[in-house]
């Protein structure tokens, strides 16, 4: 298995060579849906937002208090582009453990932006913020399959 620069997993023994979660449809309006999962960030649920455009997975840089209150950022050189805004500043963070199912990655080098604007348009539509946005970093590596009949997500490793 090929794998991407700062994606480090573990995996017990005992566990099968896949995990697969459920995804929820949040109704956008005008035809338009988001995908969420649920996922565990150093010990802590939170909440994601699948976006199989999305080259990166981005955390909310406020929102990421709560899983690492002692997280030390460094600020990217390059401005980021994407999340529906352009250039933006974002930071680089270690994720000392993220878990997908039984899945399980450990000192994930992610990205940190301000994704107020996201956050802001979820909740005036009646939704929970989101605390970042599932890419295909992480979906690539662990070839993901997403079967909307069932409404699962799956890794495979």
């Amino acid at each position: 298995m090929k794998f991407l620069p700062g994606i480090r997993f573990f995996k017990t023994n005992n566990m099968k060579n896949y995990t697969t979660i459920p995804m929820t449809l949040l109704d956008m309006g005008e035809g338009g849906n988001h995908l969420i999962i649920k996922v565990k960030i150093n010990g802590k649920t939170g909440n994601l937002v699948l976006d199989t455009g999305a080259s990166k997975s981005v955390f909310d840089k406020t929102r990421f208090e709560r899983f690492r209150k002692d997280a030390e950022l460094t600020k990217n050189a390059q401005l980021s582009a994407g999340v529906g805004n352009n250039d933006l500043i974002s930071h680089a963070v270690l994720i000392k453990k993220i878990q997908f199912g039984k899945l399980v990655i450990k000192e994930y080098d992610a990205v940190l932006m301000d994704l107020a604007h996201v956050n802001e348009s979820y909740v005036g539509m009646g939704f929970k913020p989101m605390d970042g946005v599932l890419g295909s970093d992480i979906l690539y590596v662990f070839k993901a399959i997403i079967d909307y009949s069932k409404m699962t997500l799956t890794f495979n490793f």
